[in-house]
């Protein structure tokens, strides 16, 4: 099969206008127990078969007379009424039946001997009486068309006599995912193949839309094979998602395929991640070739097939809510395509501030992190940090206003800590978070810099950047940081100069990360140059991602915490102890969510989970140091 070529680089809306207008959906509907019609969309009107209430009933409990004999009672001139001749009881929920018309609160009745009563104030016709219809009329609307059935909804359904109700049909989504390498469960996982875990995705958000998924297993790249199984989804289903082989691999079928059994209107949209899709039409049905990648996958099936699966239930498509935010750090994007950008998101000083999460259109853990999507335009060759950049909020601005804004140096204790309370953490390095904080864009930096004359870890660097400043360092934690090795340590690696053996391969952390000015000092003292070391240009931005490479066997070491070893089932040769500790400005101690953060690191809870991480200390966790004016 020859390598496939892109058709097109269209501009996402005109692409999405191009293909809706010549997919031809007509919704269709079905008729359902009302009982089990939530979150369904009503078809037609609904009109009410009986009244409700069906009767007269009384709204309190109390007494019920007729009002015309009761118009003289006042506190001046009580009234003595006799049980089944002036009234009768009832409680709320009685029919109220002739000859009598009113109801008086039991709270207003004095009880006098056995079967009398006193009243001392007059009542009025249909006083405390829920008349009939009072709710719904018979013959009126109770639902209009187009409306989404929630709870509520549902008892004034029942009440007006509804026992079934004519709603939009769901669509029903195919979802194909191809490839040789996809398998269906973790215990076929080995090298060469991968977890199907994007058709769960897409199941889920087809769901979630109101659709009904129909999950097929996984289909190897054979181009017979899979032509059967997109004839089978087109014949069963409304809409049909095929997932990968939508690129220009050599066998990347779907493009052909398409073609083949109907017609292709785009491959290739202006938008990164998820150039690569493919829209076309089999049978009048709508058939899109998802990109592979988790990212992209997501991206595509936001842009494309959401709004598809809504118009076949007629449903509005509920745009994000966006805003503008200030980019924490430079960008870089294609003048060709739209970008579409994951970003943790923080208010600090009263302004939003975009951080990027690192990773392509394969991490999937950048969408689980994201609080929004950052939005570059096509022609726009990227944004520098300061700049404003629209944003699609994924969460509710409410609770990014509550969040803590941390940038700096990565640990696993982050995540411990975002698991107790609400914190923003972006890993761009301990100088990174200091550059954060001397802009504004940060509540807090995680840092640990050596001082290479002083042996002294962060103080020289506060003094240095923020010279004129009050500034707080909240001690953290002590850690130990060394190289990660292979079980055994096959390299015999045990110091800086083992990195020079031939055979050894390194795997650096990111510049201004206080690992890599770590392992600079090092190799200053020994002598020994960047050049000298394989991989030294190779860099990760974070420990998990260094033992990741060690796991992996595409490094045979890298410096990092024991934390990050014992995560990866490593072995660990210790290089130094060092103090990971968080920067604040002054002005910032006295901020709620400053001084839970204090409260949290000093906490029992927080020291015991750490402690089971391996290689931490608490000496000073939580003390407050000052510096500056």
């Amino acid at each position: 099969m020859n390598r496939t070529q892109y058709i097109d680089n269209i501009d996402v809306e005109e692409a999405k206008k191009l293909y809706f207008n010549k997919l031809n959906i007509r919704p269709t509907s079905e008729e359902i127990k009302v009982t089990e019609a939530l979150n369904r969309i009503v078809y037609k009107a609904v009109y009410a078969k009986t009244s409700s209430p069906t009767y007269n009933a009384a709204a309190m409990d109390g007494i019920c007379v007729r009002s015309k004999d009761v118009t003289s009672a006042k506190e001046s001139n009580p009234l003595l009424l006799k049980e089944d001749v002036d009234f009768i009881y009832v409680n709320t929920g009685n029919p109220i039946r002739e000859p009598y018309d009113s109801v008086i609160m039991i709270e207003d009745v004095i009880e006098k001997t056995k079967g009398q009563v006193e009243i001392l104030a007059p009542s009025y016709p249909y006083q405390h009486v829920r008349q009939i219809g009072e709710d719904i009329v018979a013959t009126e609307m109770i639902l209009p068309s187009n409306h989404k059935i929630r709870p509520m909804d549902l008892g004034a359904l029942i009440a007006g006599g509804i026992e079934h109700i004519e709603v939009y049909k769901k669509p029903r989504v195919g979802i194909i995912p191809t490839g040789s390498e996809i398998v269906e469960s973790i215990e076929e996982v080995c090298e060469g193949k991968i977890i199907d875990s994007n058709s769960h995705v897409f199941k889920g958000l087809v769901e979630m839309m109101g659709g009904l998924a129909n999950k097929y297993k996984p289909t190897e790249d054979d181009y017979q094979r899979l032509r059967e199984i997109i004839k089978e989804a087109v014949r069963d289903n409304d809409i049909i998602l095929i997932n990968a082989g939508s690129a220009a691999g050599t066998k990347d079928y779907t493009v052909n395929l398409i073609k083949d059994l109907g017609e292709v209107l785009v491959h290739g949209v202006a938008m990164k991640p998820g150039k690569p899709t493919i829209l076309g039409i089999i049978n009048g049905k709508p058939v899109i070739g998802v990109p592979g990648y988790p990212v992209s996958g997501f991206m595509v099936f936001d842009v494309f097939i959401k709004p598809l699966i809504l118009k076949f239930t007629s449903s509005e498509e509920d745009p994000y809510e966006k805003d503008k935010a200030i980019l924490s750090r430079r960008v870089v994007s294609s003048l060709k395509n739209k970008e579409l950008l994951r970003v943790s998101l923080g208010f600090v000083d009263s302004k939003l501030i975009a951080t990027p999460l690192a990773g392509g259109a394969g991490v999937s853990m950048s969408l689980v992190r994201a609080d929004g999507i950052g939005i570059i335009p096509r022609n726009v060759e990227g944004l520098e940090a300061g700049e404003e950049i629209e944003v699609e909020l994924l969460k509710p601005l409410k609770n990014i206003r509550k969040t803590l804004v941390s940038i700096g140096s990565h640990d696993l204790v982050m995540d411990i800590i975002s698991d107790i309370m609400k914190l923003s953490s972006s890993h761009v390095g301990s100088m990174g978070g200091i550059m954060a904080i001397k802009r504004g864009e940060a509540h807090l930096a995680p840092i640990h810099l050596l001082d290479s004359e002083s042996g002294e870890y962060n103080i020289s660097y506060i003094r240095k950047y923020f010279p004129d400043k009050k500034m707080v360092l909240i001690k953290g934690i002590q850690r130990k940081q060394g190289f990660i090795v292979e079980k055994g340590n096959p390299k015999n690696i045990n110091g800086c100069k083992d990195l020079l053996k031939e055979g050894v391969s390194f795997a650096n952390r990111q510049r201004g990360a206080g690992t890599r000015v770590l392992l600079d000092y090092q190799l200053q003292k020994l002598g020994i140059k960047e050049d000298e070391i394989l991989g030294y240009r190779r860099e990760l931005t974070t420990h998990m991602a260094v033992a990741a490479a060690v796991k992996n066997k595409s490094a045979s070491t890298g410096l990092g915490i024991l934390s990050a070893a014992r995560a990866m089932d490593l072995d660990f040769i210790p290089l130094a102890d060092e103090d990971y500790d968080f920067l604040i400005k002054e002005e910032l101690l006295d901020k709620k969510e400053i001084q839970d953060f204090i409260k949290l690191i000093k906490s029992k809870e927080f020291q015991t989970r750490v402690s089971e991480l391996g290689g931490y200390g608490f000496h000073r966790t939580g003390e407050i140091i000052r510096i500056g004016e």
